[in-house]
């Protein structure tokens, strides 16, 4: 990220690496059979450490949280002027597609890690609770904007829940067996089909 320091790049990767160690564990192993002592030895770092990066054993596998919170808020706060939050994050959505970032769910590693997180409901629980975020932090930005908390809440509740579709879209198909460039290739319409609903819907 642009305008770090180097002790903060430095907190940064660390926290990556305890999260990328600490995520090969649960795939290989289960979520559940795996302790933070465990992470925290296999990483090289304390169990002091691991606590002090991540509040709790859900949010080392659902890492990308904080900074994909911050990011999406940015996409629809400091969005052109004559482009609406569906349009925004639908040019986000195709960015990431582009980047052949994870939060894409059009890369490799997806099927893993999705099958671990289906298959565990304390996963489930946190992924929801961060959607709920998510939710309330667009609705925030749009009631600033607009002056009306109820509608705002249920387009930020819209919008949220279509990057989420988009998201499982590309995961399930991967998880099925797809290859993950032909889930590239069909993706870029699903993100506009998806955000074509969502446009007319608010619209």
């Amino acid at each position: 990220m642009t305008g770090e320091s180097p002790r903060e790049r430095r907190k940064r990767a660390v926290r990556q690496h305890i999260s990328d160690v600490a995520t090969a564990l649960f795939v290989a192993r289960g979520f559940d059979a795996v302790t933070v002592a465990e992470v925290a030895g296999a990483a090289g770092v304390s169990k002091m450490t691991v606590f002090n990066h991540f509040p709790g054993k859900e949010t080392l596998f659902l890492d990308r949280h904080p900074d994909r919170l911050r990011e999406l808020v940015s996409v629809v706060r400091d969005r052109p002027g004559t482009e609406s939050p569906a349009a925004a994050l639908r040019r986000h959505q195709h960015e990431l597609l582009a980047a052949r970032h994870p939060l894409s769910g059009t890369t490799d590693a997806v099927p893993g890690f999705w099958r671990v997180l289906r298959t565990t409901p304390a996963l489930l629980a946190c992924l929801h609770e961060q959607e709920r975020e998510i939710a309330e932090a667009l609705a925030a930005v749009l009631t600033a904007e607009s002056g009306d908390p109820r509608r705002s809440h249920a387009v930020a509740g819209l919008l949220t829940t279509t990057i989420g579709t988009v998201f499982a879209t590309a995961v399930e198909r991967l998880a099925a067996g797809e290859r993950a460039r032909d889930v590239r290739r069909g993706q870029t319409a699903v993100i506009d089909q998806a955000f074509a609903v969502c446009h007319h819907g608010v619209a």
